[in-house]
């Protein structure tokens, strides 16, 4: 199958996944080790709960690539319970940051060293009658995007938000994905910025995924 790129940012792929009676952990590992490269990003996260044993976080600019990493993964008796796909994006409110700003944000480097508490959730904008999102006009919805990238900026240091853009991909319109210093600046930063009148009025969320960044060697031991 000929590659498939978008013409900007990177396709990004969670998988959430969970062992089946066929699970092979050397082959996982070993699997993973071949697709982590510099095309393709995979970040390994234990996952707490009974949602998902682990997840994967997937970069990479061809979609072909990413779905046979998928198919590599399943073949080590690998049961996938949940995914998302999404694109890294420059938001419309952010169309004037630096250069450099804007290349963090279209091709991360992922995981930051020092945050290795992690989690997902996927969001949209509300459409009721009295709450539309996208009936408001650009300039107010800018303002309110501003106020919650300000509650966002209090926590520099301790948290890197990646959101990345699922509109007409997935289920909602965008993928939020948080690495913390600490498990409870998870807690902290989605409570603090919930406050803010853009996700206050008009946010709803999808299911959260909780867990710690590692290597895949690490992340198997604790699936077994």
């Amino acid at each position: 199958m000929e590659p498939l790129i978008p013409t900007t940012g990177l396709g990004v792929l969670h998988l959430f996944c969970k062992t089946n009676q066929s699970f092979n952990g050397e082959k996982l590992v070993e699997a993973i080790g071949k697709k982590n490269s510099d095309d393709v990003q995979i970040i390994s996260i234990s996952i707490l709960g009974h949602k998902a044993d682990f997840a994967f976080m997937i970069l990479g600019s061809d979609w072909v690539r990413l779905r046979k990493t998928q198919r590599d993964i399943r073949n080590c008796g690998v049961d996938i319970v949940d995914s998302y796909v999404s694109l890294t994006e420059i938001s419309e409110y952010a169309a004037g940051v630096p250069e450099e700003m804007r290349k963090a944000r279209l091709y991360p480097e992922l995981p930051p060293a020092d945050k290795r508490a992690w989690c997902f959730y996927p969001m949209s904008k509300r459409r009721n009658p009295t709450q539309n999102w996208f009936t408001l006009d650009f300039d107010k919805r800018k303002d309110l995007m501003y106020e919650h990238g300000a509650s966002g900026r209090k926590f520099a240091g301790r948290v890197l938000q990646v959101i990345t853009g699922s509109t007409g991909i997935d289920d909602f319109e965008w993928g939020v994905t948080l690495f913390c210093a600490n498990p409870d600046d998870l807690k902290d930063v989605v409570y603090t910025m919930r406050f803010d009148i853009a996700s206050a009025e008009y946010a709803e969320f999808g299911p959260f995924y909780s867990g710690v960044v590692d290597e895949i060697g690490e992340v198997v031991k604790l699936s077994v």
